[in-house]
């Protein structure tokens, strides 16, 4: 009997593969619950969003938001200019 007659044959289960059918599942169930809720607006019964981030994920969001305004106020000329003071000259 040969040492690898024990082993299994079947095929090798990723956890990344895992992680991502569970990500596309749960961004399905958010946009089902967008449409749902967007229906019961219209039915006048109110249904609340569930946001199911973890606060690591929401702190980055916050972060990245900052990040986009404090570029795009960079990019803006007169947001530093001095501004007049004098209107004599």
């Amino acid at each position: 009997m040969s040492e690898y007659a024990t082993a299994q044959k079947s095929a090798l289960k990723l956890k990344v593969l895992l992680n991502i059918k569970k990500k596309a599942k749960e961004s399905k169930h958010r946009l089902e619950q967008v449409v749902t809720n967007q229906e019961d607006e219209e039915e006048k019964t109110t249904k609340a969003y569930v946001d199911k981030r973890t606060p690591a994920q929401v702190a980055f969001d916050k972060m990245q938001e900052k990040r986009d305004f404090n570029r795009h106020l960079d990019n803006l000329t007169e947001h530093y200019d001095i501004p007049k003071v004098s209107w004599t000259k």
